[in-house]
């Protein structure tokens, strides 16, 4: 139920109360009626209901965009180009809001925010690498990456209980230092320390269990790495021990494998432990730095009762996603499933972009599923729908496109004049050709190599000199020519 809420107590309440008197409050003082008409039509396949149909003085503004599109890649790609075009329209950053059903979708959203520039927050949530579960994760790739790492050591030492406590710890500390030893080598050797030899067996079997990750990292792709990981440290047990709260932090951890994923698909052979770390701390980083005010909002539309938004992005539109897969075995889940939905859509003033992909990675595996069910109940003359391909194409799930190669001296630019302007609209003379030397204000000097069309924008490929290739929007990668 929406927080708790049930449509119930509004059914019966003239039952329940004889006499009472009905007041439809129905003209809506947010949205144009575009959006509205959108909603009502949504919320009229609902039986339990009380009728009502909003309306506006707003005027009909501007149709609600539909985008289809080949994959969760070229899905970011749309919304990245749609955030440009409206921060160019002057609708600031803070003035737009991302919506999505369920935390897990936010991971791939983040990371193609920080590197295209965008400064945002996440509102009743955590950003996806700030979350407790894959902090926990991410220190034991650090410590099977390099064991001398004891910051990150001490977080997983006892996570989940081992029985290592603090006192233990503390104590490891002490003969680190008296010894000169790093602490995981102190704990190699915890029989040979008087210490520690309450403890000696659990530190032993931490340190194997640490060596035969380490040893595993080396062989295994990554996800594979992950999954032995959760197995052998116990970590999922643990979770699937936590009962509801637990299930999400899987699934979180399930969305870490669709990055790692991800990462070794963008590096070939080439993508090892240690690269996806780097990787992680330097959009992290970079995260950190951009503390600007003019921030876009992440949040799950459960998240966005009572907020409203110059425009709004409604991400990930599919079957099994919004409506959920548990809630399509039952009418009245599928009903709440749907006032959902017009939830969502009723945040949006002036602009909505809704999305939807042929095929998404979600949860560490490629998922191929049909468009929501509820983007056929929306009235089509409110909708301007954009078939990014054909339906064929879609239909099979089509991998991500492949990169258009310029010749060697030629110029990259985006379809639309939108490669050159910043997410506030200031625009740029700037154009970047194949062989040209940038600067990033993070990532530092490199080289342009080529370009992908994505949605009305420009992916530039760029091999930097300190951390390898990277692909960043052109509209918000605020390059430099060196």
């Amino acid at each position: 139920k929406f927080r708790g809420a049930t449509i119930e107590n509004i059914l019966s309440f003239e039952k329940n109360f004889q006499g009472a008197k009905v007041v439809r409050l129905e003209q809506n003082y947010r949205s144009t009626q575009h959006i509205l008409d959108a909603a009502n039509g949504l919320i009229q396949n609902n039986r339990g209901r009380k009728g009502k149909r909003l309306w506006s003085d707003q005027g009909e503004g501007e149709k609600v965009k539909l985008f289809r599109c080949r994959d969760d890649y070229e899905e970011t790609a749309v919304v990245l180009d749609q955030i440009h075009q409206n921060c160019a329209q002057k609708i600031p950053l803070k003035e737009q809001a991302i919506l999505y059903r369920m935390n897990a979708q936010s991971g791939q959203i983040e990371k193609r925010l920080v590197q295209a520039g965008i400064a945002y927050q996440i509102v009743g949530g955590t950003k996806f690498f700030d979350r407790k579960e894959i902090r926990d994760v991410l220190a034991y790739f650090h410590v099977m990456d390099n064991p001398a790492d004891e910051v990150r050591l001490r977080r997983i030492i006892n996570e989940p209980k081992r029985g290592i406590g603090n006192t233990t710890v503390a104590a490891i500390e002490q003969l680190a230092r008296q010894t000169g030893a790093t602490m995981m080598e102190v704990i190699r050797n915890a029989d040979q320390y008087a210490l520690l030899s309450k403890r000696a067996g659990a530190l032993l079997g931490f340190a194997r269990l640490m060596d035969e990750l380490t040893d595993l990292a080396a062989r295994l792709p990554l996800e594979e790495l992950l999954d032995e990981l959760m197995e052998r440290t116990g970590y999922r047990t643990a979770l699937e021990g936590e009962g509801v709260e637990g299930q999400v932090r899987l699934e979180n951890i399930e969305e870490l494998k669709s990055n790692l994923v991800n990462y070794q698909e963008e590096q070939g052979e080439e993508g090892d432990l240690s690269g996806f770390l780097e990787e992680v701390s330097l959009y992290t980083d970079l995260d950190r730095m951009n503390q600007e005010e003019d921030k876009i909002t992440l949040m799950t539309v459960h998240a966005a009762k009572g907020l409203e938004f110059g425009a709004v992005y409604l991400i990930g539109m599919e079957e099994s996603i919004f409506p959920s897969s548990s809630a399509m075995l039952s009418e009245e889940e599928l009903e709440e499933e749907r006032r959902l939905a017009y939830v969502a859509i009723t945040r949006a003033k002036r602009k909505l972009c809704i999305t939807c992909a042929g095929q998404r990675m979600l949860f560490g595996m490629t998922q191929h599923n049909l468009p929501s069910r509820f983007l056929a109940e929306l009235p089509p003359e409110d909708l301007e729908r954009v078939e990014l391909h054909p339906r064929t194409e879609y239909a099979m799930g089509a991998s991500r496109p492949a990169p258009v190669r310029r010749p060697a001296g030629g110029t990259v630019q985006g379809t639309t004049a939108l490669a050159g302007v910043s997410p506030k609209g200031e625009k740029s003379s700037e154009s970047y050709g194949i062989g040209d030397r940038v600067r990033h204000r993070m990532f530092g000097s490199g080289t342009v190599l080529n370009a992908t069309t994505m949605g009305g924008d420009t992916l530039l490929e760029i091999a930097f000199d300190k951390v390898g290739t990277k692909k960043i929007m052109a509209a918000f990668a605020k390059l430099k020519k060196e």
